[in-house]
């Protein structure tokens, strides 16, 4: 009788532990330019308290191809925001990011895409050389060049690029962030990185898993 009920016990405590693992490990939702995480789980909860998705868009990549919001629809992306004339931290932030590519070995459920905060000057032409510069051969990594002014409000309505502090700007005001946002299948902010620090591309390679696993 007792080892019936210790056996029980201990099934219950297991169990109990593998809750708050799986707990500990969802990702957050961020639905604030602050970027305060929210842990919820519950579906009903997650379509009602969290209203904040990345917004239709509409911009050509490096290949001259115009890429929409319907090439993340159902999948999950990572965002940057960079400029080919920068000299040291764009280079740097694309150079992790590569690590991340790399590592996904062209995974068609994931896409990077990198926005220039300088379309007057990045061309697709120049996102193409840019692009070869960096031996980058991941089809799914988009460099994306447009009107400033929807780039820029995408970046910092959608992706909240600047955090709080960008999120009042306008595009009159240049942008420049170290941000790589990582956005789930329904276009929901889960993760965000410092792009300058090799350290971070492995929290994002696991945060990618952990979406990945998600229903």
């Amino acid at each position: 009788m007792f080892r019936i009920a210790f056996l029980l016990l201990g099934s219950i405590w297991i169990m109990a532990c593998s809750e708050k693992q799986r707990e500990e490990i969802a990702l957050p939702y961020y639905n604030e330019p602050d970027f305060t995480p929210i842990f919820i789980q519950n579906e009903s909860d997650i379509i009602t308290k969290i209203t904040h998705q990345i917004s239709d868009f509409s911009f050509l990549d490096q290949d001259s191809t115009k890429i929409t919001q319907s090439a993340i629809e159902g999948k999950i992306h990572v965002a940057n925001f960079i400029f080919t004339s920068c000299g040291l931290i764009c280079p740097t932030m694309t150079q992790n990011i590569k690590i991340v590519s790399d590592s996904l070995k062209n995974d068609p459920e994931v896409i990077l895409l990198s926005y220039t905060v300088t379309p007057w000057i990045d061309t697709p032409a120049i996102l193409k050389k840019y692009k070869k510069k960096h031996e980058i051969q991941n089809p799914n990594w988009h460099f994306l060049t447009g009107n400033k002014s929807e780039i820029y409000t995408l970046a910092r309505k959608a992706y909240f690029a600047e955090e709080d502090l960008g999120f009042s700007k306008d595009s009159t005001e240049f942008l420049h962030t170290e941000h790589i946002v990582l956005v789930d299948k329904s276009k929901r902010i889960r993760g965000v990185y410092n792009g300058t620090l090799r350290l971070e591309m492995q929290e994002l390679l696991n945060d990618i898993k952990t979406l990945k696993g998600e229903e």
